[in-house]
C-alpha cells in the first residue's frame, strides 16, 4: 500500500498504473487486498489469483468492479480464454505468443477478445516475447480493433540485442516490423555463447 501510494504521488492522477499480483491471493485475500486499492485508480490488477480459477477469478471481477482483472498469459488455448470470457472472469486479456498454438490461435483470441468487448493487452516481457507480439498489436490494430486508444502493448527494455530484428519502439509505441518472419530470429554468434558443449 505504502509503494503504491507513493507511485501515485509521483506519477500524478494522469498515468496509468498497473499491479501484479503474480498469482499469491485465494479468491477471498485477492477481493480484500484489492478493494484497499479503490483510490489509486488502476488501471489493472493483474493475476490476482491461480490462472487457472476461471470462477475464482469471475468472483475476484465482479466484486473489485470498476478495477479491472488482467490473466491470460498462462492460458494455452482458445478454450479457456472462451470460459473466462463467458463467464466475466476479466476485462483486460493477457496473450501470450509463446504459450498458445501459434497466430492462427492468436487471431482466434482477439477475435474473441472484440466479440466479448474485452481489450487485449499482450504479455511481453523477457526474451523475444516483445519481438513475438509486436506483429500480432499490428494485426489487432489493422484488422480486429482498428484503434490505437486504449491499446496497451507490455514491453520491457532489454534482451533484445540477442535478435535480428529487435522491437522498435517509437512516441511510446511498437514500429510495425518491416522484416518477414515472427520477429524471434535470433542471431547466430549470440546463441552460441550460451551453447552447452560437453
Amino acid at each position: 500500500m505504502r509503494r503504491l501510494k507513493l507511485a501515485r504521488e509521483a506519477v500524478g492522477p494522469d498515468i496509468a498504473i498497473a499491479v501484479d499480483a503474480n498469482q499469491v491471493w485465494d479468491v477471498p485475500q485477492a477481493i480484500e487486498w484489492i478493494g484497499k486499492f479503490k483510490d489509486y485508480d488502476l488501471a489493472w490488477v493483474e493475476e490476482p489469483t491461480c490462472p487457472d480459477d476461471v470462477l475464482g477469478h469471475a468472483a475476484i471481477q465482479k466484486a473489485i468492479d470498476p478495477i479491472p482483472v488482467a490473466t491470460g498469459e498462462q492460458m494455452q488455448n482458445r478454450v479457456m480464454y472462451k470460459q473466462y470470457l463467458q463467464a466475466g472472469s476479466f476485462k483486460v486479456m493477457q496473450i501470450d505468443a509463446t504459450r498458445v498454438a501459434g497466430p492462427q490461435e492468436i487471431v482466434l483470441e482477439y477475435l474473441l477478445a472484440k466479440k466479448f468487448g474485452v481489450k487485449v493487452c499482450p504479455h511481453a516481457g523477457g526474451v523475444g516475447l516483445c519481438e513475438a507480439i509486436s506483429q500480432l498489436a499490428m494485426f489487432d490494430y489493422v484488422s480486429v480493433s482498428g484503434e490505437m486508444e486504449d491499446r496497451v502493448v507490455e514491453y520491457v527494455d532489454n534482451q533484445h540485442e540477442y535478435f535480428v530484428h529487435p522491437t522498435v519502439i517509437k512516441n511510446g509505441r511498437y514500429v510495425a516490423p518491416l522484416a518477414p518472419g515472427n520477429g524471434t530470429e535470433m542471431k547466430l554468434d549470440e546463441c552460441m555463447k550460451y551453447l552447452h558443449k560437453d
